[in-house]
């Protein structure tokens, strides 16, 4: 079952879960403001799936600007990295979906990646 950490007010947001709805997909949603993923599981994304770190984050959103991440990422450490992400869901890139039983993980929401990995 998919794992999704989201903003429910975000236009992104809602046409993933419409995607989802729409194709009986269960999922599990989290408001990403509210309940951000553990640092242990951003740091099994970044493993399982080799993703570059910098991939996780939300560089358009105004905390990324307001912290003036976009100099500040390539010096900060993996556990810098995890702690601003999970104590600030804002940061987090939207929606975050993930599976680790069936290797399945969407950053964002293009909707041919998505149907992609999903069908």
């Amino acid at each position: 079952m998919l794992t999704i950490y989201e903003y429910p007010t975000c236009s992104t947001c809602r046409k993933a879960k419409k995607l989802l709805t729409e194709n009986k997909i269960e999922a599990t949603y989290f408001n990403v403001k509210e309940n951000t993923p553990s640092i242990e599981d951003l740091q099994h994304i970044i493993e399982k799936f080799e993703l570059p770190l910098k991939k996780l984050f939300n560089t358009s959103g105004l905390v990324y600007k307001e912290l003036g991440l976009k100099d500040k990422l390539a010096t900060l450490t993996l556990e810098e990295a995890l702690k601003l992400l999970h104590e600030n869901g804002m940061l987090i890139k939207r929606p975050l979906a993930f599976d680790f039983k069936n290797d399945i993980l969407l950053i964002g929401f293009k909707e041919e990646v998505w149907e992609k990995a999903l069908f």
